[in-house]
């Protein structure tokens, strides 16, 4: 895992170096990668972007994460005071850990580029009242940024020179916290659950992602028009995958991904659905986890796990083990699937829980 312990120091840097306020700023989208590459080098020249495993908890932040996987490398995230990045990349195919870990080091670069971009375009807009709107205004550079840095992810992907993303490819949920709004991005089956308190003061889990499986109408007729198949093996039934016209490949389980181009032109894609939400105090924690996750946990079950961790940097792994004995109950002579969790608390927790990082390495 990545912790990218100051990614908000560097949003924040850019934000302050282009005014909201239209026609202030003259600078062109080239300057504003230019800036944003700038301070990506300087934060590596100064170990402003560390590397762990484990959780972390900022000095003076609200935000606390639990990151535990079964086989590590293959989350993403960053704290700090205001914003933060969190990310959970699931590889499959033969080079599937490769590819997961190529998009996972792409894509907070990548979106920090495009993000100042996308708000000096904004800024420079005549027709644009930034003011009238903020918030929708707010949504909209991320969201469009999501889809430039998602697009360029995949492009280069297909070209690296090292990497065979012919028959493999990864699945990306991430999500942006920047104060009290979050904003979530999913390209695959991996899933977002949201743990709220109701009206009655229990905890009820709310879903945040939709789960992009081939057997979605919009997601199978998609892949149907663009002549791919969708159907189930005989010993997977209720197991829906994506299939090339004439071969019995690749069998994806999900409807989007970075790579697996063999596919790609058969109706698989890589576009994220982005989606936000204003957080309020009853919002305690986010998890985001793999399929092999939610294949055997209920949303709600799974927030009643990580809400009965007595020691939030245990969670996830409390999660990923409960699902583990799961597979084994409820799926006696299948092979265990990946399993990964992150467990993001919106609230400070007491001292005693602001551990050091832990390891996730079999």
């Amino acid at each position: 895992f990545e912790l990218m312990g100051h990614f908000s120091s560097m949003f924040n840097g850019l934000a302050r170096s282009f005014s909201l306020k239209k026609g202030r700023n003259s600078e062109n989208n080239h300057g504003g990668r230019e800036a944003a590459d700038a301070m990506a080098k300087d934060a590596k020249k100064n170990d402003l972007i560390l590397r762990t495993s484990g959780t972390v908890n900022a000095i003076g932040s609200n935000n606390f994460a639990s990151v535990f996987t079964k086989r590590g490398q293959k989350g993403e995230f960053g704290c700090q005071e205001d914003m933060m990045f969190c990310g959970i990349f699931d590889g499959h195919g033969p080079w599937g850990h490769f590819v997961a870990k190529t998009v996972r080091e792409s894509m907070p670069p990548s979106l920090l580029c495009n993000w100042q971009e996308e708000l000096s375009r904004m800024s420079l807009d005549p027709n644009l009242d930034l003011e009238s709107d903020k918030k929708n205004q707010w949504f909209n550079i991320w969201k469009h940024s999501y889809l430039k840095t998602c697009s360029t992810i995949d492009q280069e992907l297909e070209h690296h020179r090292k990497l065979d993303s012919y028959f493999s490819g990864t699945t990306a949920l991430s999500i942006v916290r920047q104060g009290e709004s979050i904003v979530i991005a999913n390209v695959g089956d991996s899933r977002a659950v949201l743990a709220t308190t109701s009206d009655d003061g229990n905890l009820e889990s709310v879903q945040l992602t939709v789960d992009f499986k081939p057997n979605l109408p919009q997601e199978v007729e998609r892949i149907t028009q663009c002549n791919g198949r969708v159907f189930c093996l005989d010993d997977e039934p209720g197991v829906h995958r994506v299939w090339m016209p004439d071969q019995e490949s690749p069998g994806l389980a999900m409807s989007r991904a970075f790579g697996d181009y063999c596919v790609k032109d058969y109706g698989l894609i890589s576009v994220p659905e982005v989606t936000h939400r204003n957080l309020s105090s009853r919002d305690q924690f986010v998890v985001l986890a793999t399929d092999g996750v939610w294949d055997v946990v209920s949303n709600q079950e799974a927030v009643e796990i990580v809400s009965s961790a007595t020691d939030r940097s245990k969670a996830a792994k409390s999660l990923v083990e409960c699902a583990v004995r799961a597979w084994k109950r409820k799926r006696k002579g299948y092979a265990i699937d990946d399993i990964s969790a992150i467990c993001l608390f919106f609230h400070s927790p007491p001292l005693s829980q602001l551990i050091h990082p832990i390891s996730t390495s079999k």
